[in-house]
């Protein structure tokens, strides 16, 4: 197996193509629809693929994982709130312009994450968009898994399903950089990791659904556009454990469902790229892909 970081880099690499792939369709127009009907690339003449929140904040998380080898999430709130400060244009929610704007000015994690939406926190699909390079960091050891990307998702999301989500990605880009191939099994790992909540309620109806095409199953278990977790990670799950062979079949269906189509192209990306590799992202659309600082 690979090296940590290198299996983090990866990771890193599938989430940013995809983020960047993915908000090339998010707001679409009649002509961005005909663009995705005929699966045809955005030209990208003197104009790379910008990548978003999605990319910024697992390029903060590499970057504790570089320092310490583990998630802090005291360091990772603080990295957060440095990248956010530096790039706040960078695509994010409008509760993470208010989270990591008090990160940035040197609030508490503990006390920011938690005070979003009434004292409940935040159950929104964000801890799960960044999650794929935790996962393949700790492949190999399920239960750091689990334990890491709980950490990874404390500095912005304090309610559990919110967590939740993180662990769902992380345990399945876990799986697959590992070498599981089989769609049920992965599946099968994440419902077994994940806590119990809406988001693995949605995992655990994605398993009898691994024959149904991705507008059906995208009908059923949602396509990101409630920006919630639950609404957003089953989806992504079944669409990476579907497509563990094909990159860029599996992002085009993330966009034809539409929805929130950078976060879940992102997650998928982060999570199939363990199993093709960097060469099995279409060289094209990395090349396309804005360039990432070093980690």
């Amino acid at each position: 197996m690979m090296h940590a970081m290198d299996r983090a880099r990866l990771a890193l690499e599938g989430l940013s193509v995809g983020d960047a792939f993915g908000e090339q369709f998010l707001h679409a127009g009649p002509a961005t629809r005909a663009q995705i009907a005929g699966q045809r690339v955005p030209p990208s003449p003197g104009r790379r693929w910008t990548w978003t929140d999605d990319t910024a904040m697992a390029l903060s998380i590499l970057e504790v994982l570089a320092a310490r080898g583990t998630v802090d999430p005291d360091a990772l709130a603080r990295a957060f709130g440095r990248r956010y400060r530096a790039e706040p244009g960078r695509g994010y929610g409008g509760g993470a312009h208010q989270v990591l704007g008090e990160l940035a000015a040197g609030a508490p994690y503990e006390v920011t994450a938690q005070a979003l939406f009434g004292g409940q926190g935040s159950c929104g699909n964000g801890g799960g968009m960044r999650a794929a390079p935790v996962g393949a960091y700790f492949a190999g050891d399920m239960d750091a898994v689990v334990a890491e990307a709980t950490r990874s998702a404390a500095p912005t999301h304090a309610h559990p399903d919110g967590i939740a989500g993180a662990v769902a990605i992380a345990v399945a880009a876990a799986a697959v950089v590992a070498g599981e191939r089989d769609p049920r099994a992965v599946i099968a790992q994440v419902v077994a990791r994940t806590p119990p909540g809406p988001t693995r309620d949605g995992c655990q109806r994605a398993l009898p659904m691994l024959r149904a095409d991705h507008v059906t199953v995208a009908a059923e278990l949602g396509n990101g556009s409630r920006v919630i977790s639950s609404d957003t990670v089953p989806f992504a799950v079944w669409c990476a454990a579907t497509h563990l062979a094909d990159y860029a079949g599996a992002l085009w269906a993330c966009t034809e469902v539409g929805g929130d189509i950078d976060t879940t192209c992102a997650m998928v990306g982060g999570i199939v790229v363990g199993a093709v590799g960097l060469a099995g992202i279409p060289a094209a659309w990395r090349a396309a892909r804005e360039d990432l600082p070093g980690v």
